[in-house]
C-alpha cells in the first residue's frame, strides 16, 4: 500500500481511517459494497484456485455490474502480477511513488 498511499489519501481524507484500511480494512468504516469488493480482492490474491461463481454473484448482489467486475478482476490480477515480478527481481518502488509523510 505504500506505493499507492497517495491515491488512497485522494479518496479518504481521515488519517485514522487510512490507518485502519491499511492495517485491516474489515475494521474501517467502509460501505458494504466496498468491503465485498475488498473481500473478493483478498480471495483472488491469496487463494485464486478457490474462486467460484458465488464470488462473482456476491459482487453482483453488492451492486456491481459485469463491466465493473471484469475491470476489478483485471486490475486486481494486474497488480498481483506486477507485485510478484517486482518482488522476484527485488525492485523497489520509484521514490516519486512513495507517499511523502508530513513532518
Amino acid at each position: 500500500m505504500e506505493a499507492h498511499e497517495s491515491d488512497l489519501r485522494d479518496e479518504v481524507r481521515d488519517d485514522g481511517q487510512i490507518a485502519l484500511i491499511q492495517t485491516d480494512y474489515r475494521t474501517a468504516a467502509l460501505d458494504a459494497p466496498t468491503k465485498t469488493l475488498l473481500e473478493f480482492a483478498v480471495k483472488l490474491s491469496l487463494h485464486p484456485l478457490e474462486m467460484r461463481s458465488d464470488d462473482i454473484a456476491s459482487l453482483r448482489d453488492a451492486g456491481f455490474d459485469d463491466e465493473t467486475i471484469v475491470d476489478a478482476v483485471q486490475t486486481i490480477s494486474y497488480f498481483n502480477y506486477a507485485n510478484r515480478v517486482m518482488d522476484a527481481l527485488g525492485v523497489e518502488p520509484e521514490p516519486e511513488m512513495r507517499h511523502k509523510r508530513r513532518a
